[in-house]
């Protein structure tokens, strides 16, 4: 298990941005990346549920991750991604997000991200393409000096 990078402002991973889920992602052995988070009560729809688009941004993090694996200078951004709610995602209860990579093919890959609770059980599931962004983007960039680095544990 390794731990990957975080940005400064991300709203999932961010360590600066005041609103962020500052969640925390890892490799493991056999290629997924997870995250465990508790998901405060600012962050429901309605009472006790985590909103769906908080939901969406969890999974398409985790996802993307997945696609990158130890690459931590490779970036991409979200070109598709299909969600499907299983159960209500609760608030204030221990989750994992995991991010599992499906194919790579060139500059695309698709990945899958999902949301189970404490017993294992699926809440919601996301199958995501991405597009890898050009080297013009990132050539040149130390992406320590952007934020992009690992942040000891809080």
């Amino acid at each position: 298990m390794r731990q990957l990078p975080s940005s400064r402002s991300c709203y999932v991973c961010g360590r600066e941005n005041p609103v962020s889920l500052r969640m925390t992602f890892y490799l493991q052995d056999n290629g997924e990346v997870t995250a465990d988070v508790v998901v405060p009560e600012a962050y429901a729809g309605y009472p006790g549920m985590v909103h769906g688009g908080n939901i969406v941004a969890m999974m398409d993090e985790a996802a993307g991750r997945a696609v990158t694996g130890e690459e931590t200078n490779l970036f991409e951004v979200t070109s598709q991604l299909t969600v499907r709610y299983r159960q209500p995602v609760p608030t204030n209860q221990p989750l994992r997000v995991i991010g599992r990579l499906l194919k790579k093919r060139g500059k695309f890959s698709k990945a899958a991200g999902e949301i189970r609770n404490q017993a294992g059980e699926l809440l919601a599931e996301a199958e995501a393409h991405f597009v890898e962004l050009s080297k013009d983007f990132t050539e040149g960039e130390d992406p320590e000096i952007l934020g992009w680095k690992v942040y000891d544990d809080d």
